[in-house]
Order: C-alpha cells, then structure tokens, then sequence
C-alpha cells in the first residue's frame, strides 16, 4: 500500500451558495481520512499515553491548493500518505479526487508535531509507530503525490 484512501459523500449541506463544495469542508475531509486512517492502526478515541504515546500530537500546519472545483452532491476519493516523517514531525500528503479518475480537485498538505503530554513539547515519535507508517511513507514523492 502506498496511500490510504476513502470514499466519502458530499451533501447537500456542505455546499456554497453556487451549489460548489465549500472550501471549508475539503479541509474536514482531510481531516476525516486521516481519523480513519489512525482508527485503522487501532487508535481509539480515548488519549492513552501507556497504551500509544504516538496519539500524543498537534496540527502545525495545513496547506490546500485548489485545482477544481466538487460541483453538487456525491462521492469523492480522499487520499492520504504520508510524504516525510521526521523526528518528531510528519507530514501527509492528501488530495480529494473523483470516483472515476485521477486528475484531483484538491491537493494539499498537513504537518503534525508528536508532543509530550504534560509539557506539550516536541518529543520523538517511536520506532512502533515508524515501522506502521512504512508502508505508506514515499521514499522519493512524485510531483502531486501518489497515483494509483
């Protein structure tokens, strides 16, 4: 495997007033993939330091380019893997793409900082989590990301 990716719906309520989706939501999609995405490593939705210390993390930056616009209701792919991993940041290269082809609405980045969680400082991430992201870290990213 070398991205993880998701269908997810588009509805009626996520959309702008000329009937687009709102840029707001490109970013919730990510962010919805990439909670999928931990779920499917086995991260719960409760912190616990003893039983992951990886789950200990903050969003530093996010960065979204877009190319096309989502017209109207649907589905969508969104696309994730990750592009760097370094000491203690990561950093997942994501794109929302249409059920049918490759050529993205939306391309974008997202860097995470694994923290200490009682003093919130940049602490590194462990070897466990390192060897689980293997299989979708690029060695040498293309131009835009994985293709299928």
């Amino acid at each position: 495997m070398r991205f993880y990716e998701q269908v997810m719906g588009v509805y009626f309520d996520d959309l702008d007033a000329f009937q687009v989706l709102h840029n707001a939501r490109y970013l919730l999609l990510f962010e919805r993939t990439i909670g999928s995405f931990w779920r499917q490593l086995g991260w719960g939705s409760l912190l616990a330091p003893a039983d992951n210390p990886d789950q200990y993390h903050v969003v530093r930056a996010n960065h979204i380019v877009y190319d096309r616009p989502v017209r109207g209701v649907g589905e969508v792919r969104v696309r994730i893997w990750v592009e760097q991993l370094g000491r203690t940041s990561l950093t997942f290269g994501m794109r929302i793409l249409p059920m049918d082809s490759d050529e993205p609405y939306c391309t974008g980045s997202r860097v995470i900082v694994r923290v200490d969680p009682e003093t919130f400082k940049p602490t590194e991430w462990t070897q466990a989590l390192r060897g689980r992201l293997k299989a979708i870290t690029l060695e040498a990213p293309p131009h835009g990301g994985p293709v299928a």
